[in-house]
């Protein structure tokens, strides 16, 4: 969003923050003459005193530079209490306050406080869906006007693939040859994962009730979230251990290759603020199982198959569906390719810098 930003706005002046952290070639691609570069003041220390940080040093800095208006991209990068300026926050989900339960209590008290906070004191909110919006103005009360939805965009690397990546990739993360359904993300509840697992062993179980080896893997690809040790248990418990590939975290480069080589990919997530990743499937042609709650089949649309996330039995049908009927899937795939041109990021950018200005007005 940044860099688009910063492609189609060359009038105003654009102060990026960064901490110490931040390798300077990702710092570089940023650099052009309506652009300052800014280091939060001994950002390596941080961890040692986090509360005086972020309101002496992070306010004092916002302040010396006499910004017309500061946006967060995430509540959990917080504007200091202290600092008076106008603000704007992009608030991309409400999980922890929608399904508390699939959440460590260390994290979910964190993530409330910081989105309580952050919503109040913002100017603006922009809400990447509009379920995140109704879920904003559900929770917080928010006032007309104060929140509005800006859809993400996606990377269009997922629209370019190499044959030669392909076979590297499949090789690199144990799959091979083998014909395999999708999962990526992290391994957490709020995935669905446990009844993914049963779906899969029904999907498994159908084919072998009409008489037919089984050839497909379930590839779990992402890193491991909270409680992910369980998973793979699980898996060993139901009888599917040997059908199902953990890949572990995937970098950026190696994702079009899995979506594109998948037989269809499924996500029965119980809570998505956008859902990224079904984009990412449809750019790459890969046909889609997705959940059919919050924000899921506002980005879908028509292009992917809707399943209720806590019916096992409806998602395990649609997987048979799908395996079996090159139709459906040419179908969805042609959908696909349609509704992914409907997020971009130049879109994004341009309406992000109508909030802008509609911030600056404000009194």
């Amino acid at each position: 969003m940044i860099r688009h930003l910063l492609e189609i706005d060359k009038e105003n002046e654009y102060v990026l923050f960064f901490d110490h952290r931040v390798r300077e070639k990702d710092v570089a691609k940023f650099s052009q003459p309506n652009v300052k570069i800014k280091f939060y003041p001994f950002s390596d220390y941080k961890k040692f005193l986090p509360g005086a940080y972020s309101e002496i040093l992070g306010s004092a800095t916002l302040t010396g530079e006499k910004l017309d208006v500061v946006h967060t991209t995430s509540p959990m990068s917080r504007i200091p209490v202290s600092y008076r300026g106008r603000t704007i926050v992009t608030v991309h989900d409400l999980a922890v306050y929608k399904l508390p339960n699939l959440f460590p209590n260390g994290h979910k008290t964190k993530a409330k406080a910081m989105l309580s906070l952050m919503i109040s004191k913002a100017d603006k909110v922009i809400a990447v869906s509009g379920s995140t919006k109704k879920d904003i103005e559900d929770i917080f009360s928010c006032p007309d006007g104060k929140t509005q939805i800006i859809y993400s965009g996606f990377d269009k690397r997922f629209s370019v693939q190499s044959s030669v990546a392909r076979d590297r990739v499949l090789e690199k993360y144990g799959i091979g040859k083998n014909k395999y359904i999708l999962f990526l993300g992290t391994l957490e509840a709020i995935k669905n994962i446990g009844r993914l697992f049963k779906a899969f062993k029904l999907f498994r179980e159908n084919c072998e009730k009409n008489g037919k080896d089984c050839e497909y893997k379930l590839v779990m690809a992402g890193k491991d979230g909270w409680m992910a040790s369980r998973y793979r248990k699980m898996a060993s418990d139901l009888g599917i251990s040997d059908h199902v590939i953990f890949t572990g975290y995937v970098v950026g480069d190696d994702m079009v290759p899995l979506f594109s080589q998948a037989d269809f990919f499924v996500m029965p997530s119980l809570y998505e603020g956008f859902g990224t990743t079904v984009l990412e499937a449809f750019a790459t042609g890969t046909p889609a199982i997705v959940s059919n709650v919050s924000s899921i089949p506002e980005i879908a649309g028509q292009a992917a198959r809707l399943v209720d996330p806590v019916n096992v039995e409806e998602i395990a049908i649609s997987m048979i569906e799908l395996a079996g009927n090159e139709k459906i899937k040419q179908d969805l795939r042609e959908k696909g390719r349609k509704q992914v041109e409907k997020f971009n990021w130049e879109k994004c950018a341009r309406e992000t810098l109508e909030v802008y200005r509609s911030a600056c007005k404000k009194k």
